[in-house]
């Protein structure tokens, strides 16, 4: 037996079996070893049939039969009664006064029930228990997997599931690997003097006590041991990354002082300090003669593209080494095709005054600032000649898409980096951009989705961290309102006032299309077509509406955009297609249809929308949930100050894969736990960064390469 065997070389699996583990992602035994717990159920009390004596207060797990009332002989009473059986035996059940549990609870049903033995020796019953349905029995306290009585583990796991495969499997499948001695061949990775100095449990001891812990202390401290090693592998490779882009070459780069503060000079606003210092710091890392690699964090509006601007114009006033003409180039990738357009709007007001080239990539065409039959605007262009002018290095900045990131996309002297909202794009991509002669440009990563510390720590360790946490001067606090449906044309009331002063609205909805009445379970949520008809014919008849989503051919939107940019249209009722970046200076009022249906960062994000310039903006929060989870979140909307304020409150609630979830950060539910533990993260943080500095290529520690290697295989963290 080992780690790498293939499950069924080693059990019996049915068809439904093996469809189960693959949808899980277990296919050998190393993954059923890792598939860990998600809680456990605390039998402390239990007891099976056969067990059981006249006084016990007992919980016992079983199947329900024999349903049925009558009335007491003598007092008439209504009673209840029927059965429950465990692999030992069965006894009865009776509610008296409670008829009704007889039509709630219905034979066959699985239970959780609690209560006082009574009768006598021959005929023994349980009265009036307490019943919880259940979905699986746990395992069988009589199984003689648990031995002898005395040494009975009184908290079971439940595991992750899936149709055909339970809980009861998997705990007896990882007995049969513990009886095996395959925990003898696991080689713990993390150094022995790691474990000690923050008390950790060795791996087998770690495993033994999340599959069996005797008592929670055990599965607390395995749980401690897995979410630390997992964080501490992720950042081995984080910090190896980082120090490999550092060692290499790049551009150094020497600001003029004097350039910059009149290009800042030109900007429509006073920079903040933390625009000021985040300028200087990322310009004190161009001096250093190796590639930066930096995280540039800012909320909604805070001006992260004119600390961006500002830097571009730094590397392009700049000459190729030994050259005495020419720039350097800046590439600038976004997300979307509305957000790359946008930046290149930007940008050129931005560097319109100056003699520089701006191009633009996307799929749906290129384009080029300035042009030559309008010197103050932009023009269509082909491919061919984008492309052209970008290798013979004739347009210093260009801006795009994934577009960006085509083998037919060559640079002359690319050295700085771009990359707007930093989680939407992998790894892999962001090394497209590098350049082949082994000089790395400095990197640039930008992102306004709010994430806690903990987080930004773990999956962007190999970036250095800069933070925008001021808002430019004037700008008003947005005013959110929770809207209960009875408040809805009190609201639309607001928004008119708003229209009357010429200003702008947008309405979010879930949904693009209404949704099909044949289809079982739909979700019944607003959908943008039909809200934009509603509102024109029933509440807003007097204004043009405008609908965007992403179905609509890019042509579509950019009209769709251009006439809410000019004014022209009124309100736009969207998708969250808008929630990155789309800059309406004049829109200061959004409603948000459905809260309950986005996460809280894309709230957060969508009411980003209408903080774009200093008049007052406001934000209706429309649900028709009355959860406690749904008021939690949106009452923390209402009263954050900011995303920052609003990760780390989210992450204190509910963890942190709401924010940035597991898809996008690779992290399983056990090292999503950890978020809540900065101390954690940062010492296995620190742990990693001390591997890497003494022994980048880990010759030292062949079971930590071999997980890197694994790890880079998609295959889970021990």
């Amino acid at each position: 037996m080992n780690l790498d065997d293939l499950l069924e070389n080693h059990f019996r699996l049915s068809h439904l079996q093996k469809k189960a583990l693959k949808k899980l992602g277990i296919l050998t035994l190393r993954d059923l070893l890792f598939h860990f717990p998600s809680r456990y159920e605390n039998i402390t009390g239990n007891k099976c049939v056969s067990m059981l004596k006249i006084g016990d207060d007992a919980i016992i797990y079983g199947k329900i039969s024999g349903l049925s009332t009558r009335k007491s002989f003598k007092s008439r009473r209504p009673i209840a009664e029927g059965y429950i059986e465990d692999d030992t035996g069965k006894i009865k059940i009776i509610w008296f006064n409670q008829p009704y549990i007889a039509k709630i609870l219905r034979d066959g049903a699985l239970v959780k029930l609690s209560g006082k033995i009574t009768g006598d020796e021959k005929s023994l019953y349980i009265a009036n228990p307490e019943t919880e349905n259940i979905n699986n029995l746990p395992i069988n306290i009589s199984d003689s997997l648990f031995g002898n009585q005395k040494n009975i583990n009184t908290f079971l796991p439940v595991y992750p599931e899936s149709r055909g495969i339970t809980s009861k499997w998997f705990y007896h499948a990882i007995q049969k690997i513990f009886r095996n001695g395959l925990l003898d061949k696991i080689e713990d990775a993390i150094p022995e003097d790691v474990l000690k100095k923050y008390n950790l449990p060795k791996l087998k001891t770690a495993l033994i006590w999340i599959h069996t812990p005797k008592k929670e202390s055990d599965s607390q401290s395995a749980r401690k041991r897995f979410a630390f090693s997992e964080i501490f592998f992720i950042q081995i490779s984080k910090q190896k990354s980082r120090k490999e882009y550092k060692e290499k070459k790049s551009f150094l780069i020497k600001a003029d002082e004097k350039q910059v503060k009149e290009f800042i000079g030109r900007f429509p606003f006073s920079a903040t300090d933390a625009q000021n210092n985040a300028i200087k710091t990322i310009l004190n890392d161009f001096e250093k003669n190796n590639a930066m690699s930096r995280l540039l964090e800012g909320d909604v509006g805070s001006g992260k593209t004119a600390v961006a601007a500002t830097v571009a114009r730094v590397v392009v006033a700049a000459r190729p080494d030994g050259q005495d003409f020419g720039n350097l180039q800046t590439a600038y990738m976004v997300p979307t095709e509305i957000l790359a357009k946008q930046h290149f709007e930007t940008f050129i007001k931005y560097f319109s005054h100056l003699p520089i080239n701006i191009g633009l990539i996307t799929s749906s065409g290129c384009k080029k600032f300035p042009s030559k039959v309008n010197p103050d605007g932009a023009t269509n262009i082909s491919r061919a000649q984008l492309l052209k002018w970008v290798l013979n290095g004739e347009i210093p900045i260009l801006i795009g898409t994934h577009s960006l990131i085509q083998k037919t996309v060559k640079f002359k002297n690319l050295a700085f980096i771009i990359i707007d909202e930093q989680h939407r794009f992998g790894t892999a991509q962001r090394q497209k951009l590098a350049r082949k002669d082994n000089i790395a440009p400095h990197l640039l990563s930008m992102t306004a989705t709010p994430i806690p510390r903990t987080l930004a720590l773990t999956i962007y360790g190999d970036l250095d961290l800069t933070i925008l946490d001021q808002m430019p001067k004037g700008r008003k606090p947005i005013i959110t309102e929770i809207v209960i449906p009875s408040g809805r044309d009190n609201v639309y009331e607001k928004i008119r006032n708003e229209l009357k002063v010429g200003r702008q609205a947008y309405v979010i909805t879930p949904r693009i299309d209404e949704p099909d009445l044949n289809k079982e379970n739909i979700i019944n949520v607003k959908s943008v077509k039909e809200e934009a008809k509603r509102l024109k014919k029933d509440i807003f008849p007097e204004y043009e509406i405008g609908i965007l989503h992403s179905k609509m051919k890019n042509s579509e939107k950019e009209e769709v955009m251009e006439k809410f940019s000019k004014n022209e249209t009124k309100i736009l009722v969207a998708t969250s297609v808008v929630e990155v970046g789309v800059n309406i200076p004049n829109a200061t009022v959004i409603i948000i249809e459905g809260a309950e249906r986005f996460g809280l960062a894309q709230l957060h994000q969508l009411r980003g929308r209408v903080i774009r310039s200093n008049y007052q903006a406001y934000c209706y929060v429309f649900s028709d949930s009355r959860t406690k989870k749904t008021a939690e979140r949106l009452l923390a909307l209402k009263t954050s100050k900011n995303g920052f304020e609003l990760a780390e409150f989210d992450l204190s609630i509910r963890g942190s894969g709401e924010l940035y979830g597991r898809r996008q950060s690779g992290l399983s539910d056990i090292a999503m736990e950890a978020m809540k533990n900065i101390k954690m993260v940062e010492a296995a943080r620190e742990e990693a960064k001390k591997i890497v500095e003494k022994d980048s290529e880990l010759k030292k520690y062949p079971a930590i390469k071999e997980i890197q290697e694994r790890k880079t295989q998609g295959i889970h963290f021990e």
